[in-house]
């Protein structure tokens, strides 16, 4: 029995001896158990918890967590985001080794956060029933009777993506008002919200007459990799979202989470993001050839958007949204 403990307490040293990165995500159980099994294989003494939720779920939880953070990293949601929780203190400061590739724009002035990537939106549909041609050319297109309850939506509420899309329509239009009523014509004509992509791609998927509105490079993810009948077009005026990481203020693990960091957004790892999950890289200085051609050569009409307006305006415009638009059906 001596000798049974003795074993036991062997373990139970080498067991507490492994090192752990807790990284909170949007980006997708695929592209983060892709990057679990790299960083573990590089750190073969580290363990990468990835927690893959919304970016709004993951914001929330990072804030609610402040006392006592539990999450190293985060990986993945839009610029506005990691703007308001930087505001709120809940980011720490980082200086990449590559943070002289990324224009000011596209990083925060006290570095708690930088940008990873920039991702415009789409209209994603089934290529089983729909062509690009079919596609409406402008945003105002998806009002067309022709799309009536033909349209799904990721529920906004914990989703950045569409949270942008929802604050975009409304801040493009005259004023506040002529945009609410712009987002109730379109909610008029949206069928259902699923609660997650994976729900809204696998919706797309059975159902060929939906459409929807996504990240570009989750749709061709979405084909390439595992082999959905999906192809997307982007209307004129497209918002492109900039896409981030931080490094939680007090991480549990700082050491691993800047090692994480860095990991994830070497100029390898973005050539090879950009040529798996079709993520453009935020950074300047990757030669283009190491990019693939298709995605280096898409053309985007990208919408101007005051970032900063934006910021100040979201959470009041999501709220009228909910108010006035999402809780009248």
């Amino acid at each position: 029995m001596r000798r049974l403990w003795m074993l036991v307490g062997v373990l139970l040293a080498g067991c507490s001896s492994q090192e752990v990165v807790v990284v909170y995500s949007p980006h997708g159980q695929e592209m983060l158990g892709d990057y679990k099994k790299l960083f573990e294989a590089a750190h073969p003494n580290v363990r990468v918890d990835m927690l893959d939720m919304g970016s709004d779920e993951v914001y929330g939880r990072i804030r609610a967590e402040q006392g006592r953070p539990q999450a190293d990293v985060w990986w993945g949601a839009p610029s506005f985001m990691f703007t308001q929780a930087a505001t709120e203190d809940l980011l720490a400061p980082y200086t990449p080794t590559w943070a002289g590739a990324v224009d000011p724009e596209f990083k925060d002035p006290e570095e708690r956060w930088y940008a990873t990537y920039r991702s415009p939106l789409a209209i994603l549909f089934n290529i089983d029933a729909h062509k690009p041609e079919d596609m409406p050319r402008t945003w105002d297109g998806l009002l067309d009777p022709a799309w009536q309850g033909k349209i799904s939506l990721r529920k906004p509420q914990q989703s950045g993506t569409m949270r942008t899309f929802l604050c975009s329509m409304i801040l493009r239009a005259a004023d506040e008002n002529a945009g609410i009523e712009w987002l109730k014509q379109l909610h008029a004509s949206t069928g259902e919200y699923p609660e997650s992509p994976t729900l809204l791609f696998d919706h797309i998927k059975k159902n060929p007459d939906k459409i929807s509105v996504w990240l570009m490079p989750d749709v061709v993810m979405q084909r390439v990799r595992n082999g959905y009948p999906f192809g997307y077009y982007m209307p004129e005026d497209t918002p492109v979202l900039t896409d981030c990481i931080g490094i939680v203020k007090n991480a549990p693990h700082p050491e691993w989470a800047q090692k994480f960091y860095e990991f994830v957004t070497t100029e390898e790892a973005l050539a090879h993001q950009a040529e798996t999950y079709a993520k453009f890289p935020a950074r300047n200085d990757i030669p283009r050839e190491k990019l693939p051609p298709k995605l280096v050569e898409q053309e985007i009409d990208a919408m101007e958007i005051d970032w900063a307006q934006f910021t100040e305006k979201e959470d009041g415009l999501m709220k009228r949204w909910e108010q006035e638009v999402y809780t009248t059906r």
